[in-house]
C-alpha cells in the first residue's frame, strides 16, 4: 500500500498550537492521577479437559489491554473476554497478556519471548502513537513490521487490532490538546482501517472499531481510560471475532 505524504488536518492543527499544546500536555501529565495496571493473571488456560490440540490466544497492547481503569483483571479486557469466551470452544484454549503502560507499536515485539507461538493476536495499539504525534506512514511500517513479527516468529495466523478509542471525548485533555488528539486518533484509525484490507493477502489483518463508548460511566477516573462497563463493551464486540479466528468448531451460547 502506498502511504501518503502530505501532513494530516490533526498534525497541520498541532504545528501553530505547539507552545500551547506543550503546555497543556505537560500539566496534563502532571495533574491526572496516575492508575496503576490491576493485579490478576496473566497467562492461563482454559477448557484444559477439552480433548484435541490446544488454540493459543494473545493479547497485546499498552495501558488499555493491561487493564488500566478497572480494580482487577477480571473486570479489564482479558479477563471480561475470557469469561466471554469460557464454555464456548471444544478444545483447550492458551492465553496471554502482553502488555505495558505507555507502550507504542514500535516497542511491542519487546514484549515476547522468541519461544512463544500463538494462532491468534488481539492487539491494543495506537494511543500512544497518536500522542508522539506519529505520523500515519510512520505508523503504519510499525505496524507492518509487527505484522510480519508476529507470523514469521510467532506463528500467529490472524490479527484483530482493535480501534483507536474517542481521544475526543477523553475528558483529562483541555481543549484545544483533545481536540488535536482526537482528530489525529481518527486520522490513524482510518488509515489503519484501510491498511488492514491491503494486508490480507499475507497475514489477515482485521481492523475492528471500538463500540460507542459514550456514557461518562465508561470513562476510568483519570478521564483517559475505559472504566469496566467499557471493558466488558469492548470484550463483547471482540468475543465473536475471537471465537471465529480461532477456528472453534462447536461454538455453545452463553446461558444466562
Amino acid at each position: 500500500m502506498k502511504h501518503r505524504l502530505d501532513l494530516p488536518w490533526g498534525l497541520a492543527l498541532a504545528l501553530p498550537l505547539a507552545p500551547l499544546l506543550l503546555a497543556q500536555g505537560k500539566r496534563v501529565r502532571r495533574v491526572t492521577p496516575l492508575l496503576p495496571e490491576p493485579e490478576g493473571p496473566r497467562t492461563g488456560c482454559l477448557g484444559e479437559r477439552h480433548d484435541g490440540p490446544a488454540a493459543s490466544l494473545l493479547i497485546l497492547g499498552d495501558s488499555s489491554a493491561a487493564g488500566v481503569g478497572a480494580a482487577h483483571q477480571d473486570q479489564a479486557l482479558s479477563g471480561q473476554l475470557l469469561a466471554r469466551l469460557q464454555g464456548r470452544h471444544d478444545r483447550p484454549l492458551r492465553w496471554k497478556l502482553a502488555a505495558r503502560t505507555g507502550l507504542r507499536t514500535r516497542d511491542a515485539i519487546a514484549l515476547l519471548e522468541p519461544s512463544e507461538r500463538f494462532d491468534l493476536a488481539v492487539i491494543a495499539l495506537g494511543v500512544n502513537d497518536v500522542t508522539a504525534l506519529q505520523t500515519p506512514a510512520a505508523w503504519l511500517r510499525d505496524v507492518d513490521r509487527l505484522v510480519q513479527h508476529l507470523a514469521e516468529q510467532h506463528g500467529v495466523q490472524r490479527v484483530l487490532w482493535s480501534g483507536l478509542p474517542p481521544m475526543h471525548r477523553f475528558p483529562a485533555l483541555p481543549q484545544p490538546l483533545r481536540a488535536v488528539m482526537g482528530q489525529h486518533a481518527r486520522t490513524l484509525d482510518r488509515a489503519l482501517s484501510a491498511h488492514a484490507q491491503s494486508m490480507k493477502a499475507a497475514l489477515p489483518v482485521e481492523h475492528l472499531p471500538l463500540p460507542a463508548m459514550s456514557d461518562a460511566s465508561f470513562i476510568a477516573t483519570d478521564g483517559f481510560h475505559p472504566a469496566a462497563g467499557a471493558y466488558a463493551l469492548w470484550a463483547q464486540a471482540l468475543s465473536g471475532r475471537v471465537l471465529e479466528g480461532l477456528g472453534f468448531g462447536r461454538v455453545r451460547p452463553r446461558r444466562g
